[in-house]
């Protein structure tokens, strides 16, 4: 019996290839393959799909956030409040544009930034040098961003959103991006929105922004060949503009899915030693990933292992504690405890939306086992 995967990008493209396919022979065939009409259609329809007003395709979720923070004028001097436990993408594209990170804790049950050590780190900032707070949406919740807008007001700080794992979510019926100035969305493979390859959007309703961004991807450029200021290369091409329409018209669906999933997972672990994921009240999750929290999770990932089942974790080190960054970023005053503690502890099992319902029947026996003990 073959294993079940915690994530395959290959079955994605299976489960949709008439239609990618078809997609891909049209950008072929049309001989214009960057920043052309399936770039435009898919900025159009993925802001409407957030509700945002402007959608800018870029390169990478990683160049998303770089060009965000370069559009808002942050660079060397200036410090990005985020966490630290995360793709360490979020951390690598503050450092990209000269901007030093602190790295706040995270809330031990949501995973996503605490306000609490939010507010204490602002409070700590006396020189002002934190232009900007970027909570992430991790796993595919959102964050408390109530709280962590009233806090960027008060301290008057740019609220930027990294919202590479949360498409599709909401709070109190605002989508996530529709919180800040500007959202940075990955569209890695293995995303609820995923291309094949790399690809990255970013979104606003701020229109003087959105423009900045447009030249900024493409050499500073708003007259072709002529550079108005520094840019970069960083655009989405037409291919995966046009494979990522294809996918966006079936993200609803695929959440459903993986909410359905979720809520199997869910009975299976009822009354056991590993609790479900919680959410957040008033917030759509989306579950990028579905995540456990085990204080032996050495020994339940190689159960699942002989049970056939896959598993990630998501992350093993916080940022801080990465040798690339060890020593050399500044934390806030909680120090990332939580964000070290679950670090040892998180589990993420097998979620995306065309696991069939044998597969994950088979999650939930183990599951079930599992809480047999």
């Amino acid at each position: 019996m073959h294993p079940v995967p915690q994530a395959d990008p290959r079955i994605s493209y299976l489960a949709h290839k008439e239609a990618i396919d078809a997609a891909v022979a049209r950008v072929l065939a049309s001989g214009w393959y960057v920043l052309g009409e399936e770039v435009a259609a898919f900025e159009r329809e993925f802001a409407a799909f957030v509700a945002a007003g402007h959608g800018i395709g870029v390169g990478s979720g990683t160049d998303a956030i770089a060009l965000i923070l370069r559009g808002l004028g942050i660079g060397p001097g200036d410090r990005v409040a985020t966490v630290s436990h995360t793709a360490v993408a979020s951390v690598a594209a503050i450092e990209m544009v000269g901007a030093a990170p602190v790295l706040i804790d995270i809330e031990p049950q949501a995973y996503t930034m605490d306000p609490g050590d939010l507010a204490a780190a602002l409070a700590a900032d006396a020189e002002k040098r934190i232009k900007a707070v970027m909570p992430v949406h991790l796993y595919g919740q959102p964050a408390a961003m109530d709280a962590i807008g009233r806090l960027c007001r008060e301290h008057g700080c740019f609220l930027i959103e990294d919202a590479s794992q949360a498409h599709g979510a909401a709070l109190d019926g605002t989508p996530v991006g529709g919180f800040g100035i500007a959202a940075a969305w990955s569209l890695y493979p293995t995303k609820n929105l995923g291309a094949i390859g790399d690809a990255g959007i970013v979104t606003t309703s701020d229109p003087a922004l959105a423009e900045r961004l447009r030249a900024l991807r493409q050499y500073g450029w708003r007259r072709r060949y002529v550079s108005d200021e520094a840019g970069v290369n960083s655009r989405l091409d037409e291919l995966q503009a046009a494979i990522l329409r294809v996918k966006l018209a079936r993200l609803a669906a695929g959440n459903a899915r993986r909410q359905a999933i979720a809520a199997r997972y869910d009975a299976a672990l009822a009354g056991g030693p590993f609790a479900p994921p919680s959410r957040r009240a008033g917030a759509v999750h989306v579950f990028h990933q579905y995540v456990i929290r085990c204080p032996n999770r050495d020994a339940v990932q190689a159960r699942l292992h002989e049970a056939g089942i896959g598993t990630n974790v998501h992350y093993p080190v916080p940022v801080h504690r990465q040798p690339a960054y060890a020593g050399r970023v500044a934390l806030g005053p909680a120090a990332c405890r939580e964000s070290e503690r679950a670090a040892r502890e998180v589990l993420s099992l097998p979620m995306f939306p065309e696991l069939d319902d044998r597969q994950v029947e088979r999650v939930c026996a183990a599951l079930s086992a599992l809480r047999r003990g």
